[in-house]
């Protein structure tokens, strides 16, 4: 796991995104696939993570555990994080938080960039329209980095994501190197 890489201001902006799109509130589930989707496509196109949480294999197929965590509102949210744009969950629904507008993504969700923006609008245009189950079998037959965890949970290494996307294994490492540089970085900065 890369720690200090996890960025839940754009976790919330690309739950608002999605949110957004559906028009409606979304199941956690799907929710979550989407969202692990993005990440997903964002290591696919770019070698790098989108939020850049802790992925993990769980039954109902991938998931990014700190932003799980914030959904079920077990963690503080940071000023301007999840709890911003996301309101608490009302048994397996989320929705935008009331009072929350998003007319254009691209005027309105700051801290994502045209990059995160693409892959987001890509992972809406294939995804947006299957439903939870739809989405879990397809992680569990198309995303060969999730393993059954048989009732329990498995972490999944970056390197395993890199390498199910097509980076062969010297590229992952680099990748994997690159990001830790990133995280560093970001860890000495938040020191100050």
């Amino acid at each position: 796991m890369l720690k200090n890489l996890f960025d839940e201001k754009k976790a919330a902006e690309a739950a608002a995104y999605f949110l957004f799109r559906a028009r409606s509130p979304l199941t956690i589930l799907k929710l979550m696939k989407l969202l692990y989707l993005a990440e997903r496509t964002s290591f696919a196109r770019f070698g790098e993570p989108l939020i850049g949480d802790r992925l993990v294999s769980m039954d109902n197929g991938p998931v990014l555990s700190l932003t799980y965590s914030h959904m079920n509102g077990e963690v503080t949210s940071s000023e301007n994080g999840w709890d911003t744009w996301v309101a608490d969950r009302a048994a397996h629904f989320i929705s935008l938080r009331k009072g929350v507008r998003v007319t254009d993504p691209d005027r309105d969700l700051l801290e994502l960039s045209d990059g995160d923006l693409e892959v987001l609008r890509a992972v809406w245009q294939e995804f947006g329209g299957l439903d939870q189950w739809q989405l879990v079998e397809y992680t569990h037959t198309h995303c060969p980095e999730w393993k059954d965890p048989k009732g329990s949970m498995i972490p999944m290494k970056p390197e395993e994501l890199l390498t199910a996307v097509g980076y062969n294994a010297e590229q992952a490492a680099e990748l994997v190197e690159q990001m830790k540089t990133r995280a560093d970085m970001r860890a000495a900065l938040q020191s100050h």
